[in-house]
């Protein structure tokens, strides 16, 4: 097997000579080669292209960059995303295109708007055939993928006037996801690509066992999530059985590739490679023999790895970023006495999908047509902003955009009609962007959602003292070395000891409201999102709240409350941090 890095999209045309140039040695474990094989039995070449987590960025945005050389280069955008896998496409007779899930949820206005509705029209006009789904297609629960698969309006009317939504025209797979009565998936557990000359891929799909944890409790009611290598070997050996020996799992699940001393990410697990951290090493060192390539994705990292399977052989396991600013191009050659592919000639290459190329043209007009309609709702001003608001820069840290959130939500539950809170928590992950002004400090409609698009509830609640403490302590546990660390009201003060071990990090007797010590068997109101008071992120401690009640949307509580405290005169400011001290 060979792998190669990043490759820059306007030397694509290039391709074959760079994966020579770029690609790591032939690792000692393989026991053929590409030429090898094909003295031995005739092949034909074969090509998947995959993205994954495009969440749908269908704009090409400002700012959103890849990292090229030491450059940062302009990428993204579905009209070149589409210009690029068509060049690549172009002269290949045995060509597929997929994606390993998000490629909705968490997404920007353009999308969120109309229900990911163009993002999934988007997807299916530049050619995707297939998809795992993600954690994120279950943001708004099972009724509403199932109506972005087969098509339809919404609880609240069709989005479009006149325009009933035709559905997705590529295949969504869930083999892990099933209804817990029944047993059976939700959606198709796999896919055949038959090319109609003895050429036929498989396709697995699956999300990670854990969406649960990331997703609102009452949207996926009735479903179970199951271990992702026991149903992958299971459709593995269903679609050997039918004769499928070529197969391909999309896993919306990742790692995390780690740099050498010279920047670049080898990320192989032998040969002396510094490696790949995270789940995805474990799932795929289980995953059956019989499945020659892993495509993941949610970890919104860039990797071309091999990983053994459990047989000791080399197998490719790629993720191209996020947002749709780089593609994988795979390439391999299918043994057509065998039905398989070979496994020792499989590539891999990451490719930056820049500007340089010209735009597709019917994405254009596919993204212009919507800008159309949605124009004069995005535009409407909601307050005033003295400075852009900014999110962390990861989600292990306070930060200004998350303390004012957190202001606002206990700002509108305080009043005892409104739940008399005394304290908000909000979750890092919940806050999906900056919130930028624009002219004369003006927040649009586009801005603020940009920053909350899940659709959440406010729901205040009782908690004692000791339940606070515990939610505290969830920050860290199951993720020592990647905690999520909740955003809180002002007033809520605590300090984190570095040098201690895990949720032992949170200094039990800093915690103060209002410069007091918080009391354990003392009963306090808390305001969260929905997501979060259904035990999200793994938060339990907020599950067993009791005595709730359940107001507006977080979208709305900030936009009344930005339209009633700011004005040009008296713009919002960011909020200092420090409410959390770091020791």
């Amino acid at each position: 097997m060979r792998e190669t890095k990043f490759v820059f999209g306007a030397l694509v045309g290039s391709l074959a000579v760079l994966v020579a140039a770029c690609g790591a040695s032939e690792p000692e474990s393989s026991n053929s080669t590409p030429a090898d094989t094909a003295e031995a039995s005739a092949t034909a070449p074969i090509q998947i292209l995959a993205i994954n987590d495009f969440h749908g960025r269908l704009q090409a945005e400002e700012g959103m960059t890849v990292t090229f050389e030491g450059d940062d280069i302009d990428a993204g955008g579905a009209a070149y995303l589409a210009a690029h896998l068509q060049q690549a496409r172009a002269d290949q007779a045995h060509s597929t295109s997929v994606a390993a899930g998000d490629l909705i949820g968490g997404a920007p206005f353009l999308s969120s708007a109309f229900d990911h509705e163009p993002t999934v029209e988007s997807m299916g006009a530049l050619g995707l055939e297939v998809s795992s789904v993600g954690n994120h297609e279950f943001d708004k629960g099972i009724d509403e993928l199932l109506r972005i698969v087969d098509g339809g309006c919404g609880p609240d009317g069709c989005k479009l006037p006149n325009h009933e939504f035709a559905g997705a025209d590529f295949r969504f797979l869930a083999a892990n996801v099933v209804d817990t009565n029944s047993g059976e998936p939700v959606l198709d557990p796999t896919w055949v690509k038959d090319f109609g000359d003895d050429v036929r891929i498989g396709f697995i799909g699956m999300t990670l066992a854990d969406t649960p944890d990331l997703v609102a409790a009452s949207g996926i009611e009735g479903l179970e999530f199951l271990d992702e290598v026991e149903t992958a070997n299971k459709y593995a050996e269903e679609l050997s059985d039918e004769g499928v020996n070529a197969i391909v799992v999309l896993l919306h699940e990742g790692g995390y590739p780690e740099a050498d001393d010279n920047g670049d990410l080898a990320c192989n697990t032998f040969n002396g490679d510094t490696g790949i951290s995270g789940p995805i090493v474990n799932i795929a060192e289980q995953l059956d023999p019989r499945i020659d390539i892993i495509v993941t994705g949610h970890t919104h990292q860039e990797y071309v790895c091999s990983i053994p399977d459990p047989e000791g052989t080399p197998r490719l396991v790629t993720s191209a970023e996020s947002y749709g600013r780089v593609y994988t191009d795979i390439r391999a050659d299918y043994d057509l006495e065998t039905g398989d592919i070979v496994r020792a000639g499989v590539e891999g290459s990451n490719i930056v999908v820049d500007r340089l190329i010209a735009p597709d043209p019917d994405q254009v007009e596919l993204i212009d047509r919507y800008n159309e309609y949605v124009g004069a709702i995005g535009d409407l001003v909601v307050g005033f902003a003295a400075e852009d608001i900014m999110r962390g820069q990861t989600r292990a840290e306070e930060f200004p955009l998350g303390n004012l959130i957190a202001d606002v939500h206990l700002a509108r539950t305080s009043t005892p009609e409104t739940g008399g809170a005394q304290i908000a928590f909000m979750n890092p992950g919940g806050v999906r962007d900056d919130l930028l002004f624009g002219d004369n400090g003006a927040i649009t409609y586009e801005a603020l959602f940009q920053t909350q698009p899940f659709g959440n509830s406010l729901v205040t609640m009782d908690l004692t003292g000791e339940q606070i403490l515990e939610a505290l302590r969830q920050q860290w546990e199951g993720r020592p070395d990647n905690p999520l660390i909740l955003q809180v009201s002002e007033g809520f003060t605590y300090s984190i000891e570095q040098s201690r071990d895990g949720a032992d990090k949170l200094v039990t007797d800093s915690v103060r409201l209002d410069g007091e010590p918080l009391q354990l068997a003392e009963t306090y109101r808390v305001t969260v999102n929905s997501f979060l008071a259904d035990g999200g992120d793994g938060f339990t401690a907020f599950a067993d709240g009791t005595n709730r009640l359940t107001g507006e949307t977080d979208l709305d509580a900030f936009g009344e409350w930005l339209d009633a405290n700011t004005s040009p005169e008296a713009p919002v400011s960011a909020p200092k941090v420090g409410r959390i001290t770091v020791e």
